[in-house]
């Protein structure tokens, strides 16, 4: 079963940075699209950036200029270097991955437990 784990969550001042990294493991052929998503409590989740091989990375209205999403593929990790934080950045932040196990199977998506990102002073 693919697995993916992020890491780098925590407590930030208004104006700092986190960087989050999200690895997948376990049976890969390839991975198509991977993403950061975040939610909020009371909101729905919500795409924060969304990384495709060989295309301009997307990102919410909300952090661009701020976070950038990077991706290495050798080693199946995808990192959210976020700057500038704002409380209204405060979220759990999910990793999600389409992975393909073997040539001969679909994409399917994968889903990260989850970092907690807490913006306050």
């Amino acid at each position: 079963q693919v697995q993916l784990e992020e890491s780098g969550g925590g407590l930030v001042q208004p104006g700092g940075s986190l960087r989050l990294s999200c690895a997948a493991s376990g049976p890969i052929f390839s991975i198509n699209d991977m993403a950061w998503y975040r939610q909020a409590p009371g909101k729905t989740r919500e795409l924060v950036a969304h990384i495709l091989s060989n295309e301009p990375t997307n990102y919410a209205d909300s952090v661009k200029g701020r976070f950038i999403a990077s991706r290495d593929n050798a080693k199946n990790t995808v990192y959210l270097q976020m700057n500038s934080l704002k409380p209204e950045d405060t979220a759990l932040y999910y990793c999600y991955a389409s992975v393909r196990a073997s040539p001969h199977d679909k994409n399917v998506p994968f889903w990260g437990q989850g970092t907690q990102v807490t913006v306050s002073s």
